[in-house]
């Protein structure tokens, strides 16, 4: 059985936050209908590589679920979605600052419709505080909520990751909140009010750093290759370090590309074979690396004498030599080697799917593995594809009412006004 069979989700949100964690609840088995305005969610058509298509922006992040086209700002619209959310369990919502309350369905309004109902809110920085008001983006996430000022080298400007920890990272926080509060209604009866906002978000995902923060109140971070003193204020960048108790950093392997690099933690238990191996006896009991102190000391010769040896080697080379020593390292994965790895491949994490409009194409799998739910992963929608099923399934509808909503607008946008 899906796990999520029988929750349905009335899915409000666009973009990215909102619909990788209404994905990811769809694969779990949950109904999500996804509503759109008559012209699509924006994705659709943005970063397009095939023409008239659905954009892999939009397919790769909504999957299995059903699409409507519903006009939120006409009164038959909003007939629709108000006997929808009594026929809902959860509504997700990551609309601008106020902008679900100006159409009429504020947290208010959805629990006097449904008191059973749990309502989710993804914003930039939440509904209070100074910066409740602000819009976020993906990057402005990632700057205000710490991640920017850690990551790039220390001479350099800041960085943002390229992994989307604002957007996504977020859509999974809401749906942590949102299993809670499905769980909590169970024993109570009543919905509740989730909000996740981006900053917080990415605050969580930095939790580390501020380990490192209140660590600096105290004394230098001897882990790091780059200077650190008591008081400093801000965490560093630092690099490719590896930020925890082990030594860790990426090395270059031969051909010397842009991703030939394998990345290494030098555990206390290993640095003897692991030196041996690299420089022998002499290299093991140099008296800068035999001992943990002496190597966080004198780390960057360390990283040195290893990239040489490294050079010798390709990425897959050396992770194969270092497995044998029982070193933990990985290879610097770009994007073509994880498109064509046995080991991705066969974990389902990247799954071809067949589109009406785009033909083949390929979707990252369902992260999450259970044993007696597998994930089915399906395509997108095409843009109002069950509204009439949805209509006539879910609110028991009539042809002649789904006529008459049509002609009063209810799934359309007015047409211009001629001058």
């Amino acid at each position: 059985m899906e796990a999520l069979k029988g929750i349905r989700v009335l899915d409000l949100s666009h973009v990215q936050a909102g619909p990788t964690g209404t994905q990811l609840m769809a694969w779990l088995g949950a109904d999500v209908i996804k509503v759109e305005p008559p012209t699509g969610d924006i994705t659709r058509g943005q970063l397009r590589d095939v023409p008239n298509a659905d954009s892999l922006y939009f397919t790769m992040l909504n999957c299995n679920k059903r699409s409507i086209t519903v006009n939120m700002k006409s009164p038959g619209g909003k007939q629709v979605i108000t006997e929808l959310l009594g026929k809902s369990d959860v509504v997700i919502e990551n609309f601008g600052p106020g902008v679900i309350d100006r159409l009429g369905f504020s947290w208010e309004k959805v629990r006097e419709i449904n008191p059973r109902v749990v309502m989710a809110s993804i914003k930039g920085f939440g509904s209070s505080g100074p910066y409740a008001e602000f819009k976020a983006y993906e990057n402005v996430a990632q700057a205000m909520g710490g991640a920017m000022s850690v990551t790039g080298v220390p001479e350099g400007p800041p960085f943002v990751t390229g992994a989307q920890i604002g957007d996504t990272g977020t859509g999974l926080h809401m749906v942590i909140g949102v299993l809670a509060a499905l769980h909590h209604r169970n024993r109570s009866g009543k919905g509740q009010y989730v909000e996740v906002a981006m900053m917080d978000g990415v605050m969580n995902l930095c939790r580390v750093k501020f380990r490192d923060h209140q660590r600096l109140t105290r004394g230098p971070l001897t882990e790091f290759s780059v200077p650190t003193r008591q008081g400093m204020g801000d965490v560093p960048r630092g690099g490719n370090d590896s930020g925890g108790g082990q030594l860790g950093n990426a090395i270059h392997c031969k051909p010397l590309g842009p991703n030939d690099y394998l990345y290494v933690v030098v555990q206390e238990v290993v640095w003897e074979a692991l030196a041996n191996k690299v420089g022998g006896e002499s290299f093991a009991k140099d008296p800068r690396f035999a001992m943990i102190g002496e190597r966080r000391k004198n780390q960057n010769e360390m990283w040195k004498r290893l990239n040489e040896f490294a050079s010798k080697y390709t990425k897959r080379e050396l992770m194969a030599l270092l497995n044998e020593l029982d070193v933990p390292c990985g290879p610097i994965m770009g994007t073509e080697d994880l498109a064509n790895d046995e080991h991705v491949r066969g974990r389902e994490m990247w799954v071809e799917l067949d589109h009406p409009q785009r033909g083949k194409w390929w979707n990252v799998g369902m992260p999450i593995k259970l044993s007696e739910s597998p994930a089915r992963i399906e395509r997108s929608p095409l843009l109002g594809e069950h509204t009439e099923g949805v209509l006539k399934e879910v609110l028991g509808y009539s042809e002649e009412k789904i006529a008459q909503l049509k002609q009063a607008g209810a799934f359309s946008n007015p047409p211009k006004k001629t001058a």
